[in-house]
């Protein structure tokens, strides 16, 4: 129904996804439809991701359309993006595929709602995702997305395991997944099941769709969050929706030099050379 139907086409940073340590700096065609396969109360491309067929202006697109686009604009790559990239997974499948064979990079900014067939198939063409794991408790997936979180958490793994490139978003909704306890098991399954090195963006929220009557998220709670991370192990935790916070940039794991620096959705600084310090020359867990 939505093979090669577009309802938002636009040039982004691919910060904006968020990636952190996956082609920094670079542009990228980001490309949504329509639809979802969760419900979530709080989703802030509601008027995409909640709409049908019919509801929506697209426009038509095929492969070989969506390669021009990249050429035109000066685009190194596609991104998925905007409502849930497996929601057309044939049309994002075989487009990825021909432009991997044209030297474009890929990625997907999913909910990690897939199953292991189809996660398998798409590591001949996607070579990056970012998965928002929405909170680290069944009750909320089920009351708040109308979904489930294992088969989120089972899919993260699998990912990472199959050589994709994995970076995770934890939005902190005040009084719904923020409990001190619950980011620490978040954060102890990213470093025990997962790895210490994947990239987590704690991210704040902001009022929309069903949750406008929800505060934005306090930054102490930020904080606390960011904290928590680190002490259990993460190696990379940002700050995310913060623009100007120093915990948007990246540094070396070796020497603590800053190797990154950003501004919201900008890099300011890029002092990283060839993909190493520029100070010690530890190879940095970052594929440019």
């Amino acid at each position: 129904m939505i093979y090669g139907k577009a309802s938002s086409i636009h040039v982004d940073p691919i910060e904006k996804k968020p990636f952190f340590h996956f082609k920094p700096g670079e542009k990228v065609l980001s490309l949504g439809s329509v639809g979802c396969t969760f419900r979530c109360q709080h989703c802030q491309n509601y008027t995409i991701s909640q709409a049908t067929v019919g509801e929506f202006g697209l426009e038509d697109l095929s492969p070989e359309e969506v390669l021009a686009t990249c050429r035109r604009f000066g685009c190194t790559g596609i991104s998925w993006t905007y409502n849930e990239p497996t929601i057309w997974h044939e049309f994002s499948y075989e487009t990825s595929k021909l432009a991997k064979s044209n030297g474009l990079h890929t990625d997907y900014v999913t909910n990690g709602y897939i199953q292991e067939a189809p996660l398998r198939e798409l590591t001949e063409c996607i070579d990056a995702m970012n998965i928002d794991i929405k909170a680290f408790r069944e009750d909320f997936y089920k009351k708040v997305c109308k979904a489930s979180l294992n088969p989120v958490l089972d899919a993260t793994v699998l990912a990472h395991e199959l050589g994709i490139h994995v970076e995770l978003t934890y939005l902190i909704i005040p009084g719904k997944n923020d409990a001190e306890a619950e980011i620490r098991d978040f954060s102890r399954w990213v470093v025990q099941d997962l790895d210490p090195k994947v990239p987590v963006h704690f991210t704040r929220f902001h009022p929309d769709y069903l949750m406008d009557d929800v505060p934005t998220t306090p930054m102490k709670t930020l904080d606390m969050a960011y904290e928590i991370g680190k002490a259990e192990g993460l190696k990379y935790p940002y700050a995310g929706n913060v623009p100007g916070d120093e915990r948007e940039n990246t540094h070396c794991l070796k020497c603590g030099t800053l190797v990154i620096r950003r501004m919201g959705f900008s890099v300011i600084e890029m002092r990283a050379k060839d993909g190493k310090c520029p100070t010690c020359g530890e190879q940095l867990d970052i594929l440019m």
